[in-house]
């Protein structure tokens, strides 16, 4: 009896020393103290709590997250963009036409401002092109290969290492107190899924993201998906709202962006009852990273900054907010 208590109040004992010790443990040490950490954590705090006035029970806890500019690099191009124009070079030998077609012509000669000209019809034909006339399976790997060599031109780093440290933490905390994260992103569906499950933590069947037609074949007996030279969904803007309830079927209770091409995810988010956190990356550090936000082609943030005070969203200075940028460089 006496050995039993002896280790029952050791045990006890043990509890009372180590709860203080957890409950400082810093969930986010890439963020600098100040109110947008202490914000998203007093959200993550008071919707988890049982008892509190606004706890969101766990099957209710979804939070969605853009991808491009938020969860990674988006200058000087979209990532995904500059994988459209590497196809363009590897498959030219197949098409001697576009030597004198454009926007494949600039594509192939880099002149990024023809390329930039031609607009988002341009845009639409080079990734058309190089992303259909393939399986599903096979567009995977021809992106993971790309991606497993690829630089970014000033960093020199493989794309995927330049995702940001802050958000990754941001993503493990969410879902070590019961969040779903989610993926909602304007790049494609199929891009993100080559890398994204690896990278964020996010499984396949989590991920929102535009998409081009798939058809269902047979061929020599064998059913295949085949992907067709035709846009599908653009999950961008107002799409994102209408991706969300087609994927997930649910409202989430708080939302990251960084960009115009998130506004009606934020609001959709946001202006709804209850507690809810919407959250924007604005990007203001040129040393670490790039500074930029309405005058921008790439990220634009213009009208959803505006809208930022009005409906009370959370700005995230990334200059001043952030200890570091990038996970460290280990290889």
């Amino acid at each position: 009896m006496r050995n039993r208590l002896f280790w029952l109040g050791a045990i006890a004992a043990f509890i009372t020393w180590i709860t203080p010790a957890l409950a400082q443990i810093d969930p986010l040490p890439s963020w600098n103290d100040g109110s947008v950490k202490q914000t998203i954590i007093a959200f993550v705090t008071d919707v988890t709590r049982e008892g509190s006035p606004d706890f969101v029970p766990e099957a209710e806890r979804i939070a969605t997250f853009d991808n491009d500019g938020t969860l990674w690099v988006e200058q000087p191009v979209y990532v995904q963009f500059a994988f459209a124009l590497d196809r363009v070079k590897a498959l030219a030998p197949q098409h001697p036409e576009w030597k004198d077609t454009q926007p494949f012509k600039a594509a192939l000669e880099g002149d990024m401002a023809a390329v930039a000209a031609a607009g988002e019809h341009g845009a639409v034909e080079i990734v058309a092109a190089t992303h259909a006339g393939m399986t599903p399976t096979e567009f995977k790997q021809i992106a993971k290969d790309w991606l497993a060599t690829a630089r970014h031109p000033r960093f020199g780093r493989r794309y995927e290492d330049l995702v940001y440290q802050p958000m990754l933490e941001v993503l493990a905390y969410m879902r070590a107190n019961g969040f779903k994260t989610f993926i909602v992103s304007g790049g494609g569906i199929e891009f993100l899924r080559a890398f994204a499950p690896e990278r964020y933590g996010i499984p396949s069947e989590r991920i929102v993201g535009s998409s081009i037609v798939t058809s269902f074949e047979r061929r020599d007996g064998t059913p295949i998906l085949f992907r067709l030279p035709k846009v599908n969904f653009v999950d961008d803007g107002p799409g994102k709202p209408v991706g969300i309830n087609q994927h997930i079927g649910l409202r989430p209770v708080a939302a990251f962006g960084n960009s115009d091409g998130d506004l009606e995810m934020l609001q959709w988010t946001t202006e709804t009852g209850g507690r809810r956190l919407g959250v924007l990356v604005h990007h203001t550090d040129a040393e670490r990273e790039y500074a930029y936000d309405r005058d921008s082609r790439v990220g634009r943030l213009d009208k959803a900054l505006d809208a930022a005070a009005m409906d009370r969203w959370t700005v995230v200075d990334m200059k001043r907010d952030w200890k570091v940028i990038f996970p460290p460089e280990t290889r």
